[in-house]
């Protein structure tokens, strides 16, 4: 059995890499995982689930340094070890963001896929615990689930990474009892500012996407009418008729397009994106209609939408234009 090198403090990841953090796929979760965010398991299957890997016992330092570099060189097996003997590792951290808007079945799985990110981006040479390394690729993973999950509106992942440092800075604020007994009102945004070293408008801008939408259905806070906040909204301008002509051909030709699309991409982007007079649909609803899992939806939508992009390419119609 190879000798590990000497011990080094372990290094914080690559941040440039963080871009790629969990986009790893669903077909590498091992069979031992059974969970499918959004399909809709019940209580007893995440018990059993949970149960199951508490049967999976944890490895030696030695033992995770050889499957590690097994795991490293190509092996297979040896990355789906790696992965069944950290799963505890992913629900541990899965449960501390529990009660933020996302259930525990969907954090366990975007936290597996930070795990499966750790393990191909993991060094054993360098002499520390995977469990260390692996620790900051999970919450990165965990953390954007529960900013975009939690929120109707997706965000970009460079400003969910800025909103995910602003939120912590506030939390180390709000649990500082030196801090607090300064400000018994409150951390207020100029402190989370001089924190972190940054302009107060910009953290004020990202702490104001940490706060959910109001829906325009939402019936309006003043007044006994039941106007809407829709309601509220001044009118569109009427269209031109020339922009309207050109609107409706674009669409016929997308409709076209739409067509030689296979059944089940078709299937998903009417879904989606409500085409036909039909009510869009969640990724959640369509895998549970369709038997597929969440991340297999939004591949075959991804797809679809790259073969509309082409067509629309080659005829000069701007990306702007589709759907």
């Amino acid at each position: 059995m190879s000798k590990r090198t000497g011990k080094s403090s372990p290094a914080r990841p690559d941040a440039p890499d963080a871009d790629n953090a969990g986009e790893a796929t669903t077909p590498d979760m091992p069979t031992a995982v059974p969970l499918e965010a959004g399909t809709g398991e019940t209580d007893d299957t995440l018990t059993l689930y949970l149960r199951d890997i508490r049967r999976t016992a944890l490895f030696t330092p030695e033992e995770e340094y050889e499957t590690a570099l097994r795991a490293r060189s190509g092996d297979f097996a040896a990355r789906q070890s790696m992965i069944e003997h950290n799963l505890r590792l992913v629900v541990s951290i899965a449960r501390s963001y529990l009660g933020r808007g996302v259930p525990l079945a969907d954090l366990i799985e975007e936290g597996n896929l930070g795990l499966m990110h750790a393990i191909d981006k993991f060094e054993p040479e360098r002499g520390f615990r995977f469990s260390t390394y692996a620790t900051w690729w999970i919450r990165q993973s965990v953390e954007r689930a529960v900013i975009n999950q939690a929120r109707v509106i997706r965000l970009p992942v460079h400003v969910v990474r800025e909103l995910q440092q602003v939120l912590r800075a506030r939390r180390t604020l709000e649990n500082d009892p030196a801090f607090i007994a300064r400000r018994p009102d409150g951390v207020r945004v100029e402190d989370v500012a001089a924190l972190l070293g940054r302009d107060v408008q910009g953290v004020a801008d990202l702490l104001a996407l940490a706060e959910n939408p109001r829906s325009l259905d939402a019936v309006a806070e003043h007044g006994d009418d039941d106007f809407t906040l829709g309601d509220m909204l001044p009118a569109d301008a009427a269209q031109d008729p020339s922009g309207v002509t050109q609107s409706h051909e674009v669409g016929r030709l997308i409709d076209s397009w739409i067509e030689v699309l296979s059944g089940r991409e078709r299937e998903i982007l009417t879904g989606r994106f409500g085409l036909h007079d039909s009510d869009p649909e969640t990724l959640e609803t369509l895998s549970d209609r369709l038997g597929l899992t969440r991340e297999r939806v939004r591949q075959i939508q991804n797809e679809a939408l790259l073969k509309l992009r082409r067509q629309m390419a080659r005829k000069g119609i701007g990306k702007e234009a589709l759907l």
